[in-house]
């Protein structure tokens, strides 16, 4: 494990927590120390939750660890279960309690709880929080249908006099927007005539997980969370589920076509009648040919974008960034290893080197290398790019308070495409207007005590005279000027401070390292005026 003040993921029982918080009736006994309670505060400072999330710990102290410890194990298990009466029980410790090797599963299974108990095996010094959740979730799936599993050969075709139905796997508490994308789902899924059968794991229950075969098809909208249990789905119950992430206007029209497909439907009505702009209480509709057609499109055309989070939505940010802004994708990165073989491909495709790291100084670098216009990122990113005077959006979790709002803001479907577009465009739109206003803030306009100019009064300014310098000055400026050399330290001249300062903020960094580096070529010490827009000319070929 690596110290570090950020960290793009928790450790694995944070992502078993987040499946426990996500349901209702399931109640995880976490073995850990004292200290690993402050988990509790992500779900009710970030997400504005009302309740804690369904956790007893044992917190053992560094006194306890001289005598049973398995005993705080059972202590817990029996309280939790008389206070809560949960229908599930999770058993699963901390990356503390994991050295202790006290198997707190294998103790709450031989205690004869009434319910049923999952015991967790959360590997925290190999794995992550995404995993811890994946893994919790295709865990507790299996054993609550696991004597449901059909005979190989026995599963029937669906019944014709119903509609068709799909589980939607993935959403929890702490991801990007869950909430909203999932009402966003379902309303695409009504259009096609679709029911919801069960929404897994947010606000679900253990009878809706015991309820996921009766449905014909899993939508799988969160990989890093949903897949093993996707894929076991589809192994032991013949269901098939979806790979495309609906988020974008063509990434929409496609998942629509898929579902389509996986419940033998037709899709042409929906998708002419969003392509035609006839939007209905019950859907949304895109506006990507109004910005298209606008001069927005026009100016934002080509910009610089760097693109980093979890897999899901780095992937399908990029390809939105690229086919429906025109911008140019100059980085794109995850820190979900377990999907690296996918962004490289898509970096790949791109022209790049993907980014594959859980490092945010290795994020951080990167960012200031590729000197993007614009960032796409988690809530780490946000702070990278403050520092580094770049506009951030931010499109994938770790998330802040501020990117859980109350308001209805999905990022899938044809609504989540509106915004997208908001989120991505007004950073850069409101960095132009900063840009102007640093521009003009010295003018007469932005200052009461600043006398207007006359425009009828000439001033003649009469310059000073200018001493000869002898051959033999010893002027330090001239001596260094006189004598180029690649191992001094560009110095920036107030005038040419003052002109870079007129250069844009979101490129300004760009500007100053290639002025810096082109000065640094030609032995220039002083930075001048004059040297920026040489430096301009020769970038600008």
């Amino acid at each position: 494990m690596q110290l570090t003040l950020w960290t793009y993921e928790g450790p694995p029982h944070m992502g078993a927590m987040r499946i426990a918080a996500s349901m209702r009736g399931v109640h995880l006994v976490l073995h850990a120390p004292q200290g690993d309670t402050y988990a509790d505060l992500l779900f009710t400072m970030i997400e504005r939750g009302d309740r804690r999330p369904p956790v007893t710990y044992t917190t053992f102290q560094a006194r306890d660890l001289g005598g049973d410890t398995a005993e705080l194990v059972r202590n817990a298990v029996t309280s939790a279960y008389e206070r809560f009466k949960p229908q599930v029980l999770l058993i699963g410790e901390s990356c503390t309690a994991e050295l202790i090797q006290d198997q707190p599963g294998s103790l709450a299974s031989g205690m004869g709880v009434p319910v049923p108990v999952v015991p967790l095996e959360l590997t925290a010094y190999s794995h992550k929080e995404n995993w811890g959740a994946a893994e919790t979730l295709y865990q507790l799936t299996r054993a609550l249908l696991s004597d449901r599993i059909p005979q190989p050969g026995s599963v029937k075709p669906r019944d014709a006099s119903r509609p068709p139905r799909a589980n939607i796997l993935g959403p929890t508490k702490l991801g990007f927007r869950c909430r909203d994308d999932v009402v966003e789902i379902t309303r695409l899924l009504a259009q096609l005539g679709i029911e919801v059968n069960a929404v897994i794991p947010l606000n679900a229950s253990a009878d809706d997980i015991r309820r996921i075969p009766s449905a014909d098809f899993n939508i799988d909208v969160y990989p890093e969370v949903s897949r093993p249990t996707a894929a076991w789905l589809k192994r032991s119950f013949a269901m098939p589920h979806t790979t495309t992430i609906p988020m974008g206007v063509a990434a929409t029209r496609e998942f629509i076509a898929e579902v389509a497909g996986l419940a033998g439907v037709d899709a042409q009505m929906v998708l002419s009648r969003e392509h035609q702009g006839q939007a209905s209480l019950a859907s949304s509709q895109s506006r990507l040919p109004w910005y298209s057609r606008s001069v927005d499109s026009t100016y934002l055309t080509g910009k610089r974008v760097f693109i980093f989070g979890d897999a899901t939505h780095a992937l399908a940010a990029a390809r939105v960034a690229r086919d429906e802004f025109g911008f140019t994708v100059v980085g794109l990165g995850t820190y979900s290893r377990e999907f690296a073989r996918e962004v490289r491909a898509m970096a790949a495709s791109l022209g790049l080197t993907a980014l594959i790291t859980d490092d945010y100084l290795e994020v951080e670098k990167a960012i200031a290398d590729a000197t993007p216009e614009l960032v796409l990122g988690t809530q780490m990113e946000r702070h990278i790019s403050k520092r580094l005077g770049i506009p951030c959006a931010v499109i994938s979790a770790p998330i802040h308070v501020q990117d859980a709002p109350a308001r209805y803001s999905p990022v899938f479907g044809f609504e989540g495409a509106n915004v997208s577009f908001d989120t991505w465009v007004h950073p850069l739109m409101m960095g132009l207007e900063e840009h102007l206003l640093q521009m003009f803030r010295g003018d007469f306009e932005f200052h009461d005590d600043t006398p207007a100019p006359n425009p009828t009064t000439v001033v003649k300014v009469e310059a000073p005279p200018v001493a000869p310098v002898a051959e033999s000055s010893t002027d330090p400026i001239s001596e260094v000027q006189s004598a180029p050399t690649k191992d001094v330290t560009p110095v920036w001249t107030p005038e040419g401070e003052r002109e870079l300062q007129k250069i844009p903020f979101f490129v300004r960094g760009k500007a100053r390292r290639n002025t810096e580096h082109f000065a640094r070529e030609r032995g220039v010490a002083l930075i001048t005026v004059e040297t920026l827009y040489d430096a301009k000319a020769h970038f600008g070929r």
